[in-house]
């Protein structure tokens, strides 16, 4: 195994493009502790982004890992193009010749994908306890650690994303392709669920229910899911909604064993078909 991410590592740290996308997306993750000097002015009356709730235990983990999973392309980017140079390049080839056999070739990236999974939970892991511990009005043990479940499925989210990614880039070859394939998988998701709520079913409860259901198993969507927006737990939003007498927003902010589910199967199968595609391919 060692060995596996030893070379793997070295082709992406020698490739500068990727290297300067590696940097980035980490410099852009520490860039959530900027989120804390922000400033804006509602009604007349100036609000601190920091001072609303965002960085208390335990809510601080549900909305840093939000908001890093939203930087995540720049990882898909790296990915994907380790893919594709090991065609552009022919190091694919070179590797097996060299005595890698597919299997082994196939699970240095897989292993890949698990290790920047991992070192992006570890970073949101410590940045978050970091501003919590500054920002956050509740410090006791109890609350600090509980809600860590966002953590598990930020990591399981990057872990599905990142395979997929790595799916499409052993499929297409090219990685601008396969990026823009990616960019169309998402589009036509959405537009499968619009014309089956709207034009298939024709828009009322029951087919705005049956679509609402069907969207869940789509690879894209099912990993999105995992974590809902926290934006309506700040505390501006509910004082906002108290003010203007609006009802309390009821909503289900939980990680779900059945979400976790389905994104798992996609893994599975991401990581199944690239092993059968790799291995059926004349290289």
């Amino acid at each position: 195994m060692k060995r596996l991410l030893s070379i793997e590592f070295q082709k992406i740290w020698k490739n500068k493009a990727s290297r300067i996308l590696v940097l980035a997306y980490f410099i852009l993750l520490s860039s959530i502790a900027l989120i804390s000097s922000i400033k804006f002015t509602i009604f007349g009356n100036e609000i601190r982004i920091a001072d609303q709730g965002i960085f208390n235990f335990p809510y601080i983990w549900h909305f840093n890992t939000f908001i890093a999973a939203l930087f995540k392309i720049f990882l898909a980017v790296v990915i994907v193009s380790m893919m594709a140079n090991e065609y552009t390049y022919g190091t694919l080839k070179q590797n097996l010749i060299d005595g890698l056999n597919k299997k082994e070739f196939i699970t240095s990236k897989f292993l890949v994908v698990a290790v920047f999974a991992l070192a992006s939970t570890f970073f949101v892991f410590v940045l978050s306890l970091i501003l919590g511990y500054s920002f956050s009005s509740y410090n006791e043990i109890g609350i600090v650690f509980s809600d860590l479940e966002y953590l598990l499925a930020f990591f399981i989210k990057l872990f599905a994303f990142f395979s997929f990614c790595l799916f499409l880039g052993i499929v297409v070859k090219r990685s601008a392709f396969a990026l823009g394939f990616l960019t169309l998988w998402f589009v036509a998701e959405q537009i499968i669920y619009w014309m089956v709520k709207f034009v298939i079913l024709g828009g009322n409860d029951k087919s705005k229910n049956f679509a609402d259901a069907m969207i869940k198993y789509f690879p894209m969507e099912s990993m999105w899911n995992l974590s809902r927006e926290p934006f309506s737990r700040f505390n501006a939003v509910k004082s906002l909604e108290k003010a203007m007498g609006s009802s309390k927003i009821v909503k289900d902010y939980s990680i779900h064993f059945s979400e976790i589910s389905i994104v798992l199967v996609w893994t599975g199968i991401f990581i199944i078909a690239s092993h059968y595609i790799l291995k059926k391919r004349d290289l």
